[in-house]
């Protein structure tokens, strides 16, 4: 069991680590109206990690990579959620948005390519 914790904590830390590292870099902060080119960009890079921590969480458990994906994706949605509810009116949503809509899905599809892996092997 603290091995699927940890695993779901790196993977999501995979995803939030860069999504932090990427509005730093950019300066661009994450709840505000953003160019076309940022926002395409901040989605494109927040997809990637995504999938990268499912995958890297369902590696690291050993077990059950498809759970230990949608669990990445899991906090990512509910951190996402809580971010736009707390955002709502105060400030853009599109990170929020596309976090939901994109990335959570990215993080199921990490942990589904770790399946297909395990499953070929």
């Amino acid at each position: 069991m603290a091995r699927s914790v940890i695993a779901v904590i790196v993977g999501y830390l995979i995803f939030a680590l860069s999504a932090f590292a990427f509005f730093q870099i950019s300066g661009q902060p994450p709840h505000q109206a953003a160019p076309v080119p940022i926002m395409i960009g901040s989605i494109a890079f927040g997809m990637v990690f995504a999938l990268l921590g499912g995958f890297v969480a369902a590696w690291l458990a050993r077990r059950r990579p498809l759970a230990h994906g949608v669990a990445v994706a899991a906090v990512l949605a509910l951190g996402a959620a809580i971010s736009l509810l707390n955002t709502m009116g105060k400030g853009a949503v599109w990170s929020q948005v596309a976090a939901l809509a994109f990335m959570a899905p990215c993080a199921v599809l990490g942990g589904w390519l770790r399946l297909r892996q395990v499953a070929g092997a």
